[in-house]
């Protein structure tokens, strides 16, 4: 084998055919993803995606935890937007037992959720610039300006729950916080301002005078509407090529049934509209953020007891049970089997990531070999949600 630039390794010729290695050691990659790409000049002939380099056995590992030990365990799949992961669990044990939840509980639920939302988008928004190899005024100014909403966002789930990223906020029949006081909702409020001022007043007319940035993005990775389907796509990456489905909308939970928002499409199925997909939304889970802190009801946060440590829930027996959630990848799910005890029999995880990164061949064939990080970027992929 021989090195050919960062994160590249030839591994084998045949004719005129070349297998280069993109990744594990790669800018892109860093660590969690290998490509093995076939090539013919410049251009890609086959791509095989190699995972596992996350695999932690989270499934199994569930089986010998508790209902209540859980929730914590999965927010660490897909870490940029961790309330997901617990919050499709929890609600598949709400479905399995019939309990009930207080109605402040899911708007505080929701409101967590769009924060997180707006969080995970600016890190999608803000590297993928640096991913096109300085696009976007150089690359590092969009990174900057998205991180420090970034920021923002994780200084108000700290202040709210005591910790940035694994939030362990959702618990079976509600949340364990409140919203800790007035002068967090101010700083909300302005949270919305600031992230909203971005996306209108700066993101989308510096993507709109940026030729670089179009040329990179536009008409690259085609995915058609009917190839998205197949592959059991979901969130913008499906909304990107026309398809306007989104778990809140078509099976609505927690407090999205009592919001008004829309679904963003994005009709060129390329590399530009799954990303702009992801900036457009940003100013919808503004407006949801903005409902919430405005009609919020009063009442309990939770029907069950604030938990302090892990306190046994027994669904049903012999249950089989699956909830979704629209997480910012798209559709993540939980698919549980209970046997009368403590402790799933069997735990399932539907992962957005997993099925968006799949169509990723399809997309590499016949582009060339800078194109395949543009499009690898706007999957958008978390690769602990992949392996899990």
């Amino acid at each position: 084998m021989s090195e050919l630039g960062i994160g590249f390794e030839v591994e084998s010729f045949e004719g005129d055919k070349l297998i280069l290695n993109m990744g594990p050691q790669h800018p892109s990659t860093h660590g969690v993803l290998r490509l093995i790409l076939t090539i013919s000049g410049e251009n890609v002939i086959d791509c095989k995606p190699d995972i596992g380099f996350l695999h932690r056995g989270v499934e199994k590992l569930c089986e010998s935890l508790n209902y209540v030990q859980i929730p914590p365990i999965l927010e660490r799949n897909d870490y940029l937007s961790p309330i997901s992961n617990a919050l499709c669990f929890v609600l598949a044990l709400e479905k399995a037992g019939n309990v009930e939840v207080p109605r402040r509980a899911k708007y505080i639920r929701t409101l967590l959720a769009e924060i997180s939302r707006i969080t995970s988008h600016m890190i999608a928004i803000g590297t993928y610039g640096l991913d096109l190899g300085g696009a976007l005024g150089g690359g590092t100014s969009v990174f900057m300006r998205a991180f420090r909403i970034r920021e923002f966002g994780l200084a108000l789930m700290e202040e709210f729950t005591g910790t940035r990223f694994h939030l362990n906020a959702v618990q079976i029949g509600g949340v364990r916080y409140d919203i800790p006081s007035s002068e967090w909702i101010d700083k909300a409020k302005k949270f919305c301002e600031l992230s909203e001022k971005f996306i209108h007043d700066e993101l989308i007319p510096l993507v709109e005078k940026n030729p670089t940035f179009k040329v990179r993005t536009i008409g690259v990775g085609i995915l058609p509407p009917e190839i998205a389907k197949l592959y059991g796509c979901s969130g913008p990456v499906l909304r990107g090529s026309g398809i306007a489905y989104d778990v809140r909308k078509s099976e609505p939970y927690d407090a999205y049934g009592e919001l008004d928002f829309k679904v963003i499409v994005q009709n060129g199925c390329d590399c530009y509209s799954r990303w702009m997909v992801r900036g457009l939304e940003v100013i919808e889970s503004v407006k949801i953020i903005r409902q919430i802190i405005d009609g919020i009801p009063s009442g309990p946060i939770s029907s069950r007891p604030p938990l302090k440590a892990p306190v046994a829930f027994k669904p049903p027996e012999n249950i089989e049970v699956y909830a979704r959630v629209e997480s910012p990848r798209g559709e993540m799910g939980a698919f549980i089997v209970s046997d009368n005890t403590t402790k799933p029999y069997r735990l399932k995880l539907r992962s957005p990531s997993f099925s968006n990164l799949s169509v990723l061949p399809y997309l590499v064939k016949n582009v060339k070999i800078p194109d395949v990080i543009a499009i690898l970027g706007s999957l958008d992929p978390v690769f602990g949600d992949v392996d899990r």
